[in-house]
């Protein structure tokens, strides 16, 4: 069959052979989303952020840690006791240079001093951020810090008196003397509790916490805060006690976000402590008649 004999399969005049083109339609306003022909992106799942996010490292912890145990039992000291031996004690032995509470108290300001400036240049030279921010020094939630401080004397007093205790510690040499007795109490609510605050739950605890669970985070913290007690007393049950109060600072810490807070907790807990005792020895005077009991609790005050 010729195109000539059917004319309905002739092209008619105006219209075209070409495949209609289609073009993009515009949604009118009020349309409905489902009717858009682009598709939409899918959205990518984000992980969440981490509970606690230090801008050091593990490294520069353990940094700060070897230099703290070389200058607070090693370098210092040695300077120190040298310097007394030839200026201030020349006919004494060295032995009882060595013992002397004020020499040991005035190493161990000079090497948390040292200590104290390492930390901030190693935040504020390395890292270029404010130190005190960085370390989440601030003051939101500290009013958890009177609950620490009640939970903490009331649980290590109770639990103490069943653990075995030593009835003597190497401790006791510095609440000798009431001049003794009076620099560790100042010193055990102010640069003490500050330097330990700092290094465990400032940049230890925040470290571990980034890697792991904060419930490991504060056990493994409070580890080695205790850990650290036992030349003092060398009693394992001692070294039990200052576990705990690690682990209840660590608590603060993690539950306030705060350096602070822990911090707080930390000077509450010793100033009542050295309260306690001042008032049971009428002011140091009398220290046997509490030594057994005051002393071991004390120890989480100075190392």
């Amino acid at each position: 069959m010729s195109s000539s004999d059917n004319p309905q399969l002739e092209p008619q005049p105006g219209l075209s052979t070409e495949p209609p083109v289609l073009e993009p339609q515009t949604l009118a306003p009020g349309a409905p989303a489902s009717l858009t022909l682009t598709p939409s992106p899918t959205e990518v799942p984000t992980a969440p952020p981490p509970v606690e996010n230090p801008i050091w490292t593990g490294w520069d912890v353990l940094l700060i840690a070897v230099l703290t145990v070389a200058l607070s039992f090693f370098i210092v000291p040695l300077v120190v006791v040298l310097a007394a031996k030839v200026v201030a004690y020349p006919h004494e032995s060295w032995m009882e240079v060595v013992r002397k509470p004020a020499l040991a108290l005035l190493s161990e300001l000079l090497s948390y001093i040292v200590v104290a400036v390492f930390m901030i240049m190693l935040v504020e030279g390395k890292y270029h951020q404010r130190f005190w921010r960085a370390i989440q020094w601030n003051w939101d939630g500290t009013r958890w810090w009177m609950l620490g401080v009640g939970m903490l004397t009331v649980f290590i007093d109770v639990l103490g008196r069943f653990l075995p205790m030593p009835k003597t510690s190497p401790f006791d040499e510095f609440f000798s003397r009431p001049r003794d007795a009076y620099l560790i109490a100042i010193f055990a609510v102010t640069v003490g509790p500050l330097m330990e605050e700092l290094f465990f739950r400032g940049f230890f605890y925040p470290v571990l916490a980034r890697r792991i669970s904060v419930t490991w985070a504060v056990l493994l913290t409070a580890l080695p805060f205790g850990l650290l007690h036992y030349f003092q007393y060398r009693s394992w049950g001692a070294v039990l006690l200052v576990t705990l109060v690690g682990v209840v600072l660590g608590t603060v810490r993690a539950m306030t976000k705060s350096v602070a807070a822990s911090f707080l907790v930390h000077v509450g807990y010793n100033g009542t402590l050295m309260s306690l005792a001042a008032a049971q020895t009428d002011g140091f005077r009398h220290m046997e008649r509490a030594m057994a009991h005051i002393s071991l609790h004390l120890g989480c005050t100075f190392q």
